[in-house]
């Protein structure tokens, strides 16, 4: 130890850091340094085993009882009672805890164990009608209990809103309705299409899933009650919510609700400028206008700054288009870190 602290200190490092990465105290040290060689730890309690520590042969005897068919169900504190009344004592229960944290077999033990849901298959989009989610939100009414149900359809790499119905109940079939003439609408046969959602019963009912068959699209689920998995749905009902124009009143009747959610669509699709894109709206990003918008602005700037460099303390706003759009990332694909070298 002495010596390692020497060649951290002779590389630079501080003794009083040195010593406390090694759980040490400085003063220890001179000692040590002080008296030559070291023949043994001399600080209190150093190398000292406890005198009622369990062996490792009574540790392996408490996973074998734990694990034992009659126990294996069953918390240490039933276990040890269970043993008692057998006429035998292998340890405390509180050992039995211990033993078992250590090995990794104390939480859930036997069917309590909660089922393990496996995170969704990443997707990304690098042009339109690649890539759709969509969800279900509430809409309060005027009477109590009752609502009506707005079905939002967006396409994840433009963010524009493709689809969107308002009806007085959930269902399969309303919903295999809705997405039925957003994908006629947008062309999108022929083409390879993911539509995500959550695991909602309209979202995997028969109808619903034997539409996205037919029309050959794959469909994708997020984990029960995992919102994060479907960010661009929750995020696209916020702004809604959110919007200076939604009623601060309860909606009277269908017609209404629609009348409302269609102004909307008009507003998100083609007058918001999402901070997401760049600041274009989804409906120029939908149709590629934005290369040519973005472009634009990239001049403007530099252009600015070749007119007056003393305001410019670095390189000018990025305005490059954000190519590639990722659902649910795990590890980094090929494809996108290659376009990250690419820009670097």
């Amino acid at each position: 130890m002495i010596r390692w602290i020497d060649d951290a200190c002779t590389a630079g490092c501080r003794l009083s850091k040195a010593c406390e990465l090694l759980a040490l105290s400085a003063r220890t040290l001179q000692r040590w340094q002080d008296q030559g060689a070291v023949r043994a730890d001399g600080r209190a309690q150093a190398g000292r085993v406890p005198a009622n520590r369990l062996s490792a042969a009574e540790q392996q005897e408490i996973i074998a009882i734990a694990n034992a068919p009659e126990f294996a169900q069953l918390a240490p504190s039933q276990i040890v009672p269970a043993l008692a009344d057998q006429g035998r004592y292998v340890a405390s229960e509180s050992s039995f805890y211990r033993v078992l944290r250590q090995e990794k077999q104390l939480a859930h033990r036997g069917k309590a164990k909660p089922p393990t849901r496996k995170r969704p298959e990443p997707f990304q989009a690098s042009a339109p009608n690649q890539l759709w989610s969509w969800d279900i939100t509430y809409l309060a009414t005027t009477i109590q209990g009752v609502f009506f149900y707005l079905y939002l359809i967006m396409d994840v790499f433009s963010r524009k809103i493709v689809g969107w119905e308002v009806y007085a109940s959930e269902s399969a079939d309303q919903a295999a309705r809705v997405f039925g003439k957003a994908y006629l609408r947008e062309g999108v046969a022929g083409k390879d299409l993911v539509l995500h959602s959550d695991n909602g019963s309209p979202m995997k009912g028969a109808t619903m899933l034997a539409t996205l068959q037919r029309l050959g699209v794959m469909p994708s689920f997020s984990r029960p009650s995992v919102s994060d998995d479907n960010p661009y749905s929750e995020s696209l009902f916020k702004t809604l919510k959110y919007h200076p124009g939604f009623p601060d009143q309860p909606f009277d009747n269908l017609e209404q609700a629609r009348a409302w959610v269609s102004g909307f669509e008009h507003w998100y699709n083609e007058v918001h400028h999402h901070s997401a894109l760049r600041f274009v709206t989804p409906g120029q990003r939908h149709r590629g206008e934005d290369v040519v918008l973005l472009e634009q602005r990239t001049r403007l700037y530099e252009a600015a700054k070749t007119a007056r460099p003393e305001r410019w303390s670095g390189s000018t706003r990025n305005w490059e288009p954000v190519d590639i759009v990722c659902l649910n990332p795990g590890k980094p694909t090929k494809k996108v870190l290659d376009h990250k070298q690419k820009a670097a």
